[in-house]
This record gives structure tokens, sequence and C-alpha cells, in this order.
């Protein structure tokens, strides 16, 4: 219960990925918010816990974030732990057959939405002296992958973000970091074409796609008093595929 009464707000929560880490952080004793754009799909005796929120907050919107983090403070009280989660895969295709609207809409949820809510946050955390901010980027960000240039630019983007974020909270007791992970076994896959399925499975030497659980495993060190002397750091989940 390394996390016993620190309160935790998880982007993208309702389902896949986030769902995943979310109820990892309540297992260890966080009380998990939940933000999503969308509440519906969650269940909370499929899940296990229950929430100490599930609050609808888009994340691309500047007073959807900001009220969103009014009614956390206003109802719990703290903010410790803020989990990035929240994104979309994009259409695949070529970067000349790439739509600029369905860049613009991938950026905006992605990176925008990471920008917004890690901005809303650290007031809250700074004033406490404490905060754990866990930022999910991807092994796209690091390496590029043809056919999602939106998806690793923004994910790029994210790298970035974090690294710069860090370095001005070095001295604040506010740590931020961010997972790179591989593709992940979940229900986006069905946004992707098998054939970039195969081609990323490929990549990757153990052979396999990620489980949630096993993501959610590092994101919980990430969030914990334990990750005291990382920061800025980039947590690869890669079965093997990243070098650096």
């Amino acid at each position: 219960m390394r996390l016993d009464g620190q309160v935790a707000i998880v982007t993208g929560g309702a389902r896949g990925v986030g769902l995943g880490i979310a109820q990892r952080l309540a297992q260890e004793g966080a009380r998990v918010v939940l933000w999503d754009v969308d509440r519906e799909g969650f269940d909370a005796e499929a899940a296990g816990f229950s929430p100490a929120g599930l609050d609808q907050v888009d994340v691309t919107d500047e007073d959807s974030v900001a009220a969103g983090m009014r009614r956390v403070l206003d109802g719990l009280g703290r903010l410790d732990i803020l989990v990035n989660n929240a994104g979309i895969n994009g259409r695949v295709a070529d970067v000349e057959d790439y739509a600029f609207q369905e860049w613009q809409r991938v950026l905006r949820v992605n990176l925008d939405g990471v920008f917004l809510c890690c901005r809303a946050a650290v007031p809250a955390m700074r004033a406490r002296g404490y905060g754990r901010i866990v930022n999910v980027a991807s092994i796209a960000g690091k390496e590029g992958v043809p056919g999602i240039a939106a998806y690793a630019a923004s994910k790029a983007g994210v790298i970035g973000l974090t690294k710069s974020l860090a370095r001005e909270l070095i001295d604040t007791g506010i740590l931020v970091n961010c997972l790179a992970p591989v593709m992940v076994e979940t229900d986006l896959l069905r946004q992707m074409t098998p054939e970039h399925i195969e081609r990323s499975k490929a990549k990757i030497p153990m052979g396999r796609l990620l489980q949630i659980s096993e993501l959610a495993a590092v994101a919980a060190f990430a969030a914990s008093p334990e990750c005291s002397f990382t920061t800025g750091f980039t947590f690869d989940a890669s079965g093997g595929r990243a070098t650096y």
C-alpha cells in the first residue's frame, strides 16, 4: 500500500490502458479519479474498485481541464499523482496522404492534452512540495514509425515536454517521467490495419504485444514515492525493442 491516502488522476481512465493503470494505483491504496471524455464504458464491479471520482473531462479543452482540477481539489483536498494517458492513434496513412485536420486532431489529444493537464496539476503539487507526473508516450516517439507520423510526432513531443517540465520542477519535490511502451493489446487495435499490427509485433524481440498489467506495473513505480531520484526519464516497456 505504498500509495495509501494519495490522490491520483488518470486521464483516459475509463477503459484500456488508463483503466489498467487506475486499477493498479487503487490496489496500492490511492484514491483514483478517472477523467474521460466518455464515461459510459466504466463498470466499477468489473473494474474491481470504486473510483474517488468519475469525471467527464475533455483534455483538449482548457476550461474543461481547469474545472475538473477544481473539482478534484475541492472534493479531495489534494493531488499527488497525475497520469496522462488519454490518447488516440489516428489513421494509418503516409504523410503525403494525411489530412491536416486529422494531424491536428491527433496532436491536440496526445500532446496539447498532456500540456494542459500538467499545467493544471503543477500548482497544487507545488503547494504541497510533492508530486508525481507520469506521461504515457510511446516507442514510436523515439523511433518514428511509417504510416503513423502524427502519432509518432505527438509522442516525441510528450517525451520532450516531460524532460523540460522535469527540469523546471527539479527542486520542488515534483518528479516528471514518461513511459514508452510498444503496442499494447487493447481495443484500440481495432483502429489499426492488421498489416500495421503485424509489422509492429515483428519488431518486438519477445515476439508478443505488451499486456496492460505489465505497463501498469511500470507506471505504478514511476508514480510512487519509491521513484525518488529519477526525473525527466523515459521508462521503456518494449520487450527488448528499445536500445536507448
